[in-house]
């Protein structure tokens, strides 16, 4: 698909952030998004990030973020979520690094208290995720991380998937990985039906067992019941009481929550030092050098 345009058809297309979370060029994770550009009937702008060429800094837990509505640190992270918000839709790819998605995906999402100060422009927005393993079967949880942080971005998630492929260009020697990249942009332009056997909650299919029966949806943390059928197993989880993504008022509610916690532990304080003071000079600090 030609994306060459002079500025007023620019503005009519669709803008596309493909946010690629390894930094091998040209690697899978990046030729993956660009195949499920392709493959979009939508016009549109394919714009790129890489992530882990940006300095996203860990979180200080200091809440700043949820008062004055901006990190305090000097980083990337501006730039960032300014790319995120523009983005009319947004494909996510992410390698699998020790079973797990690479770790500049994680440590963006640790910055997530910065995302409420922008949940207008973010809630709801399209996205497709996809993670990359090099041994089928071995993407551990890196697919749920993916989509933990599309969650937390406050983005509608259409549809995630895992493609297989260790070479820069092995996962489109593989027809399963090319069918999955055209589900992705079929339902990224609402093409899709909706599918079954996921938590009615929040979508998610990554479940643990609490008994026999009683699960928890790891991506919701919701629990409830699982049962098989002759069509397979049906999924039942239903909403707890404190929820985080469900929909714009969960979230902004547990933002609220959130800025309340520093209220909580200025009443706590003298309560909370007396349990802690004893281990303040406790064990030998290494420092860096």
């Amino acid at each position: 698909m030609s994306q060459e345009a002079n500025p007023k058809e620019k503005k009519e297309r669709m803008s596309l952030l493909g946010l690629v979370c390894s930094t091998r060029r040209l690697g899978n994770s990046e030729l993956l998004i660009k195949e499920v550009s392709s493959r979009l009937t939508t016009p549109h702008q394919l714009n790129l990030l890489r992530l882990p060429q940006f300095d996203i800094r860990p979180c200080k837990a200091c809440y700043a973020c949820l008062e004055e509505g901006r990190c305090r640190q000097e980083d990337d992270l501006a730039t960032v979520l300014d790319a995120l918000c523009q983005a009319d839709a947004l494909i996510v790819a992410t390698p699998t690094y020790f079973l797990g998605p690479q770790a500049s995906l994680k440590t963006l999402l640790d910055r997530g208290l910065s995302f409420y100060g922008r949940a207008d422009t973010l809630w709801g927005k399209p996205a497709v995720g996809a993670a990359v393993a090099g041994i089928p079967g071995k993407e551990g949880y890196a697919k749920l991380g993916m989509e933990s942080f599309l969650k937390f971005l406050l983005a509608e998630i259409r549809a995630s998937g895992v493609f297989y492929g260790a070479l820069p260009g092995e996962i489109f020697q593989e027809e399963d990985n090319l069918n999955r990249m055209e589900e992705l942009a079929a339902a990224l332009e609402g093409r899709r039906s909706e599918p079954s056997g996921f938590c009615p909650v929040c979508g998610g299919d990554t479940f643990r067992f609490l008994s026999s029966s009683r699960i928890r949806c790891m991506l919701c943390s919701n629990e409830g019941e699982a049962e098989g059928t002759a069509n397979g197993i049906s999924i039942d989880v239903r909403p707890e009481e404190h929820q985080m993504f469900t929909n714009q008022k969960t979230a902004l509610d547990h933002a609220d929550w959130l800025r309340g916690m520093k209220d909580r532990f200025r009443a706590k304080k003298r309560e909370l030092l007396s349990l802690t003071g004893e281990y303040k000079d406790m064990g030998n600090w290494i420092q860096p050098e």
